[in-house]
């Protein structure tokens, strides 16, 4: 990373844990996650990119409704604990895994699924704003984008949860069409096309589009 938290600080995180986040046993996290994956506006996804995903666990969810992920994280340990993990459910052979940061050139320009989830904090604004403004105009047409973080305050972060979600509803060329919000987490979807809803690009009779 290159204006934000070093890599080394989530090398020290996972020397002393495999799991820093207990993303894998709280109920909380299981929580998030289901609430992520039911605001997808898409049945379907090609091709999804998950920057920061640590051990895996909403990786392996994201295989479920993706033809192939392509999950990154700077953390060696991490990406270790994640093939593990999607090796022993099998979806191992949908799923790219790749010592990166989100603030390099992504690995590809054919994600219609982008998911931003709890690694926006780890910039600064300046990182973060520019990141976006160069890859979201290299995405597929009407690409989903998903942002999802926790809001309360963390010493060690340059950004708040509410300042990564403002920053990424501030970007260029996307549209909102629903999230999520309570005391903890805040999840938004936005669309590099239209803000239709799901019940009008689903042609559900009634539904008026925009």
């Amino acid at each position: 990373m290159t204006s934000g938290l070093p890599h080394s600080y989530f090398d020290a995180l996972y020397a002393e844990s495999a799991d820093p986040w207990e993303l894998a046993s709280r109920w909380y996290e299981r929580r998030k996650y289901a609430i992520t994956m039911a605001l997808l506006p898409r049945e379907r996804y090609r091709h999804a990119f998950e920057p920061g995903c640590s051990i895996g666990v909403l990786t392996e969810q994201l295989s479920a409704r993706c033809d192939h992920v392509t999950a990154v994280d700077v953390a060696d340990a991490a990406l270790a604990h994640a093939d593990a993990r999607l090796r022993a459910s099998g979806s191992c052979d949908d799923i790219t895994l790749l010592n990166r940061s989100f603030d390099t050139e992504w690995p590809a320009t054919d994600f219609d699924l982008v998911v931003i989830s709890e690694v926006g904090y780890y910039f600064d604004a300046a990182t973060l704003q520019e990141t976006l403004a160069r890859e979201i105009p290299r995405l597929q047409p009407c690409a989903t984008i998903l942002s999802a973080h926790w809001r309360h305050p963390v010493s060690d972060y340059p950004l708040s949860g509410d300042a990564v979600t403002a920053i990424v509803a501030g970007t260029p060329g996307l549209h909102r069409i629903g999230g999520y919000r309570d005391d903890d987490v805040t999840i938004e979807v936005f669309d590099t096309g239209s803000a239709q809803s799901v019940a009008a690009r689903t042609s559900v009779p009634g539904a008026k589009p925009r």
